[in-house]
Formats: structure tokens, C-alpha cells, sequence
């Protein structure tokens, strides 16, 4: 099943997307796709010890039974997990996520970020069992601005089932998955940078923040210069920075843009470790990852440059500093900017 392409002179843009989009939606939902293996003790048990979920009915049969199930069973979360892939899987023609996906790429809304994900759980899964996965394509809202750009939302709607004694499937777990596609907003001039790329610095290999919508404004004030601290519904400062749940949502459904305060750039070393390995891309060893308290009160890690690791000290002045690197052409890739932290003395001058 292809996706539909954006033709036709008589259509705006907006309208074509909207059509093309309807045509997925009118598709209904995709095939059943078996997950790759019946839901298993092994992988139950390497999920919640790496989520840390200590509930013993994923574990133990005789707590299962206990807590009235007929054995163990698997976390309702792991829905996601028995339906995956695989570092090489391919996805089937008739997925809506994939077709939708591309249609909004080739519109030129190739960036994307995740913006809800509301499951439901109707029942405990357990070993032995074989899920399936099926989704369609349910809304499209659009064009919206946003910060990060002009961009459209989807959603789909996934479900899980199991097939029951009779070979009839039944509904397990459901999900609604929402994401902006988005068209990334023009820059300003990138401002000049303050001094030459530092020599331990390769910014070809280095990696690059990775931005959210909550985390947008954070990395847009850093190319700008400035360190934004997120503040919330009851007026305080908080790092990292969370999604604005105090503040009622968008029609859209989606969450709003957060408030923040601009910080003074200054305070002092609370801890601070000496990166001596592994090799790390783009970076000479060894660094210095320190976490500061801001005179602000929230602390932030960052790298510390300009001094010796032997001679950083607990309560050591700092301030930020702001690393500007070029766009590469012959890479794709755009100006960009890092903050980091460097000594100051107490009267706030280098």
C-alpha cells in the first residue's frame, strides 16, 4: 500500500495534506502484525530490572496466584515491547505511522517530536501468549505554529490483541499516539561568536542536544545566549525541565509553551567528576562534568573548562560560557551553539 502522494494544481497545500491524509484514514486499520516471540519470563524479567519495578507478580507465581491471577503475568506497559521489530525490521506497506510519516516528509515537515501517548489497559498478558498489533490513522490537526516551527499533528491508534480460546482476538491494550511533524523555524543570524572552536573540541563528532517540545526554549535561549530556567505553576525554578501540566491545554490537546526566567550565568561548583574514560566523540580526555548550583538556587551539569581537573575545587565560582559552532554544508547541518562553564573569581570577573 502506498502512501498518497501531494498532486494536483487545483489543491492548496494545507488541502492536498488533508486529502492525502483522509485517504490513510479512510484505509482504516492495518493488518495484524504477530510480535516476533509469545510473551516470555526471559524478557519480563530484564524489563523490570531495568525499570526497577519491584511488583513480584511479573516474577514470582506464587505472588501471581496470590494476587488472584492464575500465574505470572506481564507488566501492562510491555504492550509496546512484544510487538517491536527489531534493529532490522522493516515496517509493513499498509502502517498508517509510516505512511503518514512520509506524507508529512515529503511536504517538507521532516522534523518530529512526540507529544502525547495515552494507553489502555483492558487486561494482565501472560507467558505464552501471542500478541498482535494492528493501527490506523485517527486525526490529523494542522498547519499549527509552534515553537519549534510550523508542523502538523497526528495521531494513531494502536491495539494489541491476543487471540482466546476460540482463535478470536481479543483486545488487550489500546494506545494513542500523538506526534508533531514540523517544519523547523527560521533562525535569527546566528549571533558572532565569542571567541575561535577550541582545539580539544571536533564539532563534526560531538553530540548535539537532543531537543523536545518541553525543551525547546531551554536550547533556543542558549543559541541565543542566555540560560533559561523553566518556572512552574507555583513560581518556581526547576532543571531539567518537565512538560507544563499546570497550565490548561490547548484545544489541540496540546501541552503550552512553559514560562521561564532568564538566569545571571553565575554560581558554584556543588560536585563535579574528572572523565578519564571511555573515549567520548568529539572530545579530548580528560574533561570535567561539574554540577552547579546557580546563584538561582537550581543546579545544572555542564561541562567546566579553562582550568586544570586537579585544580577544581567543592565551591569553586563559575559562570556559563557559551560555545558557537559554524553550519557544515557538506554536512546538512546548521549553526549551533553549547553552553558550558568556566572559573570566575568572587567578584564575578574572569
Amino acid at each position: 500500500m502506498s502512501t498518497p502522494e501531494l498532486t494536483g494544481t487545483e489543491l492548496t497545500e494545507d488541502e492536498a495534506i488533508r486529502a492525502a491524509a483522509q485517504t490513510i484514514m479512510d484505509d482504516g486499520a492495518s493488518a495484524p502484525v504477530r510480535g516476533r516471540d509469545p510473551i516470555n519470563q526471559p524478557m519480563i524479567n530484564n524489563w523490570v530490572e531495568a525499570m526497577g519495578d519491584e511488583n513480584p507478580i511479573y516474577v514470582d507465581d506464587a505472588a501471581a496466584r496470590a494476587a488472584g491471577h492464575p500465574g505470572v503475568v506481564a507488566p501492562p506497559a510491555m504492550a509496546q515491547v512484544w510487538t517491536m521489530r527489531g534493529l532490522n525490521g522493516v515496517r509493513t506497506a499498509d502502517d498508517p505511522l509510516g505512511r503518514a510519516t512520509q506524507l508529512f516528509d515529503d511536504a517538507g515537515f521532516t522534523s518530529v517530536v512526540a507529544t502525547n501517548c495515552d494507553t489502555v489497559y483492558h487486561r494482565y498478558i501472560r507467558p505464552g501468549e501471542q500478541v498482535s498489533l494492528s493501527a490506523e490513522l485517527i486525526e490529523i490537526v494542522g498547519p499549527k505554529n509552534t515553537a519549534l516551527g510550523e508542523g502538523w499533528f497526528f495521531t494513531t491508534r494502536n491495539v494489541w490483541s491476543v487471540p482466546d480460546e476460540n482463535g478470536v482476538d481479543e483486545v488487550v491494550a489500546e494506545m494513542r499516539f500523538r506526534i508533531l511533524k514540523f517544519r523547523p523555524a527560521a533562525k535569527d543570524a546566528a549571533p558572532e561568536p565569542v571567541s575561535s572552536i577550541p582545539d580539544d573540541l571536533d564539532p563534526a563528532r560531538l553530540l548535539k542536544p537532543s531537543v523536545s517540545r518541553d525543551t525547546a526554549f531551554f536550547w533556543e535561549g542558549v543559541a541565543a545566549h542566555e540560560l533559561r530556567i523553566q518556572r512552574d505553576g507555583e513560581g518556581a525554578l526547576r532543571h531539567p525541565p518537565v512538560p507544563a501540566t499546570w497550565k490548561p491545554r490547548e484545544a489541540d490537546g496540546s501541552v503550552p509553551e512553559t514560562d521561564y526566567v532568564v538566569a545571571s550565568g553565575t554560581g558554584t561548583v556543588y560536585s563535579y567528576v574528572v572523565h578519564r574514560a571511555p573515549k567520548v566523540p568529539g572530545r579530548q580526555l580528560p574533561f570535567v562534568v561539574a554540577l552547579v548550583e546557580l546563584d538561582e538556587g537550581v543546579r545544572m551539569l555542564g561541562e567546566l573548562r579553562g582550568v586544570e581537573p586537579e585544580d577544581v575545587e567543592i565551591g569553586m565560582p563559575v559562570r556559563v560560557t557559551f560555545l558557537d559552532f559554524p553550519a557544515r554544508d557538506d554536512a546538512g547541518t546548521p549553526a549551533w551553539t553549547l553552553y558550558a562553564w568556566e572559573p570566575a573569581s568572587e567578584g564575578g570577573e574572569a
